[in-house]
């Protein structure tokens, strides 16, 4: 039985929520554990694993099996509920070509990995989402084919169950609620959903290939990452970005900003000023905590060698706008219970 919701702040607004009747699915699933070794490596065993599973068994660098999150320091500590949001669009390729096999397989991963027991939110592309975007920069997501486009554009809940049931994927209560806001990307909805998670007292975990989501890592918000070499998805924590990167996500948006997103075609400064590179930004980006920070101390002083003074001035408002561009929204006006 499906259920849909309205909102008076969107007459556009579509929630599917399925009856809290429906038993959840009790299909046999693969159970990971991590387990130690004498290197700094972390390595992944499995019990209870079907052959076609065997490919879990490779190493992760970076990356945690999903019943294992990066929180066994926190062990003696009351855990919080979590709640987990799927990023459903990217998912949708393989490469740059849309592929709803490509979808079918990491949601058929998603599900065999992750407890049943946590809330699941599905959050697609409302139609004309990146419109705002690309008005501000023509390029932005200009080169992407909608996947689907008749379906995914006006059933999402009807696209999603399609692709499952094609994949052999149990659908009764595995999806809580698919939601999509007409005239917001998913990462919006994702970032606001996020914020009412946490504020709830929440631990949002959401599952994506998506870069831009790095800005909202904390404590309480982590990542889930498809790893398409080991065919597996991987947490991705504050841990793991303070190792990767030795700074705070908070920073990660105003480095991305300098340096522009080649796949959302976001260009960066180094496309005007070519001697500009990854070192410089990072360097000044850890120095100055945030890229208006960054652009208000050159507007005043000697920041970095002469070319990135200059290009920091010259092209202060071209940084501005990757910002807007780049950004997640927060604070949309909707809420959603979990």
């Amino acid at each position: 039985m499906m259920t849909t919701v309205g909102y008076a702040q969107s007459n556009s607004f579509l929630l599917s929520m399925r009856s809290q009747s429906i038993e959840k699915t009790k299909a046999p699933r693969a159970k990971w554990v991590a387990s130690s070794s004498s290197s700094s490596s972390s390595h992944l065993r499995a019990s209870s694993v079907s052959p076609s599973s065997t490919e879990a068994f490779h190493r992760v660098d970076y990356g945690q099996a999903i019943a294992n999150d990066g929180m066994n320091e926190e062990s003696s500590k009351k855990k919080k509920k979590r709640v987990f949001f799927l990023d459903v669009s990217p998912l949708c390729y393989e490469g740059k070509k849309p592929s709803s096999q490509a979808f079918g397989h990491w949601l058929s991963l998603f599900f065999s990995q992750v407890s049943l027991t946590d809330p699941v939110i599905a959050v697609l592309d409302g139609e004309e989402g990146n419109k705002l975007r690309r008005e501000l920069l023509p390029s932005y997501k200009a080169h992407r084919k909608s996947p689907n486009p008749g379906k995914y554009s006006k059933r999402p809940h009807q696209f999603v169950e399609e692709v499952l049931r094609k994949c052999n994927v149990p659908v009764a209560g595995l999806m809580d609620k698919v939601v999509r806001l007409q005239g917001h990307e998913a990462d919006d909805v994702v970032a606001t959903l996020m914020e009412q998670a946490v504020q709830r007292g929440y631990r949002a975990v959401i599952a994506s290939p998506d870069k831009d989501f790095k800005q909202l890592i904390s404590e309480n918000v982590q990542i889930v990452i498809p790893l398409a070499d080991l065919r597996r998805w991987s947490f991705y924590t504050l841990k793991h970005y303070h190792a990767q990167y030795n700074c705070d996500p908070q920073s990660d948006l105003s480095f991305r900003c300098i340096m522009g997103d080649k796949v959302d075609g976001v260009p960066g400064i180094q496309h005007v000023v070519p001697a500009f590179g990854r070192k410089t930004a990072m360097k000044l980006v850890r120095k100055h905590g945030s890229l208006e920070s960054l652009l208000s101390a050159a507007a005043v002083r000697t920041v970095g060698r002469p070319y990135a003074q200059e290009a920091l001035t010259k092209y202060a408002d071209y940084l501005r706008r990757n910002y807007q561009v780049l950004a997640l929204k927060r604070f949309l006006s909707f809420s959603l219970s979990f």
